[in-house]
């Protein structure tokens, strides 16, 4: 499949749907209700992002969106305590880094297959939050909201912020040597091993920053409402994967870039809206979202299909 192949087809997939909406429904690009919509899609971002290099190394976690619910009821515990935004910050990096560690501790150190170990994980997390709040929401106190802006400001301080954060990691991807390692470990995890690469430690630092980023996603998600959803980040790794394996990142893991699954997650975050405005049952969101994966995942397939035969065909040739 060309390079870009797939990036390029979504970018006009996305285009036409929003014509589709300039044309039918203008209303959809009205400046406040687009700028609250991106906001609201940042800290989403920030989680594809990390999905996107989990994806690429072989592995996937579907456990980010327990573990971005914890985050931010503790960030929000943290906040009513007083403590200031630097700190809840840090605490919130943290707690996700820990969390990452361990999904990486056990599916790099003890070999477990990933999902299984992020299954049990997600499940975990997400009851112990359940039984810990009983569904009790946390008031967050004055000034944490928006990081104390007025909201304009800070919706679009958290845009500002998910965009660098974005540029900033497809620049490492590309061209610094950790980067390289990771596509390397997602094409032939052996093959990366005999060249002197060590693939459990980078599937270990892998998990480590996907923790990491759910951790500052939570913080972001916080900071736009006055309260903390104990549900919060429910449907998180569904939209997540489906961002990043549109967006052309192989679920077989060794290709793919951030900025494809940037487009992707535009496609999702604009479907959902679409399907309101075009008066569409919003309940075909999710049906849609795993549908695109499916599609995704057999267009993958089929490419990979047709290059074995194209090999094939050229060895007898030869």
């Amino acid at each position: 499949m060309p390079r870009f192949t797939r990036e390029l087809s979504i970018a006009l997939v996305l285009l036409a749907l929003l014509v589709v909406l300039a044309l039918w429904a203008p209303s959809f690009f009205e400046p406040q209700q687009l700028l609250s919509r991106l906001a609201r899609e940042a800290p989403t971002l920030i989680v594809v992002c990390g999905l996107a290099l989990v994806l690429m190394c072989r592995q996937i976690d579907i456990s980010v969106g327990s573990q971005f619910a914890v985050c931010s009821v503790c960030a929000g515990l943290l906040a009513a305590a007083g403590w200031p935004m630097p700190l809840l910050l840090a605490a919130s990096i943290a707690i996700g880094t820990v969390f990452g560690a361990l999904n990486g501790a056990l599916i790099a150190a003890l070999r477990l297959p990933s999902i299984v170990v992020t299954l049990a994980m997600m499940v975990i997390w997400r009851e112990a939050l359940r039984w810990l709040r009983q569904g009790q929401f946390v008031n967050l106190p004055d000034g944490v909201q928006w990081f104390g802006l007025a909201q304009a400001h800070g919706q679009l301080a958290l845009i500002g912020l998910a965009l660098l954060l974005l540029v900033t990691l497809a620049l490492a991807m590309r061209y610094l040597a950790a980067g390289r390692f990771v596509y390397a470990v997602g094409s032939d995890a052996e093959a990366a091993r005999l060249a002197g690469l060590r693939p459990l430690l980078t599937t270990f630092c892998v998990f480590v920053l996907m923790g990491a980023l759910v951790g500052l996603a939570a913080v972001m998600n916080v900071v736009q409402s006055p309260q903390v959803d104990p549900k919060s980040g429910s449907g998180l790794e569904l939209k997540g994967i489906a961002a990043a394996v549109v967006g052309g990142v192989a679920v077989t893991g060794g290709r793919g870039n951030l900025f494809g699954a940037f487009v992707g997650l535009l496609l999702l975050a604009c479907t959902g809206p679409a399907l309101t405005y075009l008066h569409v049952q919003a309940y075909w969101e999710k049906a849609i979202q795993g549908a695109i994966i499916l599609l995704a995942v057999v267009a993958d397939a089929v490419g990979e299909h047709k290059k074995r035969r194209r090999c094939s065909g050229a060895k007898a040739e030869s």
